[in-house]
């Protein structure tokens, strides 16, 4: 996709007089977080428990009990299956930077719109990383204001929290002053 596509794609959404000043994706594919030291072990511990109450069921009745067969599920989900439930979401996200908001177009059939003001911002910091990405946060990501945001999920799958940040984009610091600019620029 190129940059003339991803300012494209923001052009039936803009209001009159805006303009879009830049546009990106996320990093795609898989993708660690710090929150993953704790997260990783905390889903194999669960796994590993769910497996041998699996085993132990089977090995006594013959068959297992519905709950655990969901247990199992979850638990697998939590282990590997949200690295790519996470990567999917990622893969239709674009971010754009107008003179006005910053927005998040998410979807590929369904488009959904997620936007800010620019300069009323709840928060603007960025966290970067030693190739240069990053990512900007334009709202508290404090634990429960994640959990109720996203129904539960953002914790495990960082990109339906989406709205409220650049998750790992491109030469982030750019971005980061052209958003600090725009929010200290007359309007």
């Amino acid at each position: 996709m190129t940059a003339f596509d991803l300012l494209n794609r923001f052009q039936p959404y803009l209001f009159p007089g805006e303009r879009v000043l830049w546009s990106g994706v996320p990093k795609r594919g898989l993708s660690l977080r710090g929150a993953d030291a704790y997260l990783v072990p905390f889903s194999l511990v669960w796994t590993g428990f769910v497996i041998s109450m699996f085993i132990q069921t089977v090995n006594l009745s013959g068959s297992p009990d519905f709950i655990l067969i969901i247990f199992l599920a979850v638990g697998i989900y939590m282990t590997v299956g949200r690295f790519f439930h996470d990567a999917l979401i990622r893969g239709s996200l674009i971010y754009g930077v107008t003179n006005q908001r910053v927005l998040t177009l998410r979807g590929r059939r369904f488009r959904k719109l997620t936007s800010l003001d620019i300069r009323h911002l709840p928060k603007l910091e960025l966290t970067q990383f030693g190739d240069g990405s990053g990512t900007i946060s334009f709202e508290s990501q404090d634990f429960f204001g994640s959990w109720t945001r996203s129904g539960g999920f953002a914790i495990w799958v960082p990109s339906l929290n989406a709205g409220s940040q650049f998750f790992r984009i491109r030469d982030a610091r750019p971005v980061y002053e052209l958003i600090r600019n725009q929010v200290h620029s007359p309007a």
